[in-house]
């Protein structure tokens, strides 16, 4: 079986989010890799540096600057003319444009795996994480998202794939990129975060947030992540949230600050791999899936922590 998996870039280098779809895509079978981009060469030869890649597609043009899922889907479309399966990573981009490739196939999109069981065989996730679901498709071409936390990321080192010059049918004309604007941050990504330091609607108001979180966060060199009621009620930016409708991250060690711990928060972060909660309310249901759990007032428990680091 032949894959083909969308590289995640910003037309400098390749972004972690791609090595995660390669491991999955490795587990199907021969690996090539798409980048759609604008002056983008040198991503597309870091991209075929990736240990197990066998070829990348590179089509650079300037109607994929800024990966329009309008004008990559129908690029990927072609392309699979020769693929067998089509995975792209579960962010914003890639569920932008799978469904689209998916679309223009006529198949039924597999959303969000978690592990691959077979040719066409996958789990996935349902009810917010609380049931995982072995699902079997019987289309004739794939088309996946994979979740990023449950794969382990290949080798950005070690590969010796071949470059391939691809065109496609370029502006659709659909869509035009207005512009965006980017939360510039010396904080590691979320997603990539290896330590998080989360808040939740307890922290009040959007100074008690920085006056408590931050100076623990700069201690442990962390992430900043909070719940959506958190972010709903304005303390930090949209792209803090972590859950369901937010950013799913599985770092080494995840702190739950003032979180109760609803399901929707739950499904974005029960993959850590040790998961500290602080809370005053003994009942909250974080301690259900937390490895530590301290029962403490937070303005004075997380201060005195960040005195003792």
């Amino acid at each position: 079986m032949k894959t083909l998996v969308l590289v995640e870039h910003d037309n400098a280098s390749v972004k972690d989010a791609t090595l995660a779809v390669v491991t999955a895509a490795s587990k199907l079978g021969e690996v090539h890799l798409l980048v759609a981009g604008s002056g983008c060469a040198a991503v597309a030869d870091e991209a075929a540096k990736i240990d197990g890649v066998g070829k990348v597609h590179l089509a650079d043009d300037a109607a994929y600057a800024n990966q329009l899922a309008e004008n990559v889907a129908p690029l990927a479309a072609d392309l699979m003319g020769h693929h067998d399966a089509f995975l792209a990573p579960a962010t914003t981009n890639g569920k932008n444009i799978a469904p689209r490739v998916a679309a223009l196939l006529d198949v039924m999109q597999i959303s969000d795996i978690l592990s691959v069981e077979g040719d066409k065989t996958f789990t996935r996730p349902i009810y917010a994480g609380n049931a995982i679901a072995t699902v079997e498709s019987t289309e004739d071409k794939l088309v996946i998202t994979v979740r990023g936390t449950a794969f382990d990321k290949a080798a950005p080192e070690g590969g010796s794939g071949t470059v391939e010059t691809v065109s496609g049918p370029g502006d659709a004309g659909t869509s035009s990129f207005v512009g965006e604007e980017i939360a510039k941050s010396d904080r590691p990504e979320l997603t990539s975060a290896k330590v998080i330091v989360s808040g939740g609607r307890a922290l009040k108001d959007a100074e008690t947030f920085e006056e408590i979180i931050t100076p623990l966060a700069d201690k442990l060199g962390a992430g900043i992540g909070a719940s959506r009621a958190a972010v709903d009620a304005g303390y930090v930016p949209n792209d803090y949230q972590v859950g369901q409708t937010g950013k799913i991250v599985a770092p080494e060690v995840y702190f739950a600050i003032g979180i109760s711990g609803a399901i929707q928060h739950l499904a974005g972060m029960k993959d850590s791999k040790t998961i500290i909660a602080i809370n005053k309310d003994e009942d909250a249901p974080i301690f259900q899936v937390a490895d530590i759990g301290l029962v403490a007032d937070l303005f004075n428990a997380v201060p005195e922590l960040t005195g003792k680091l």
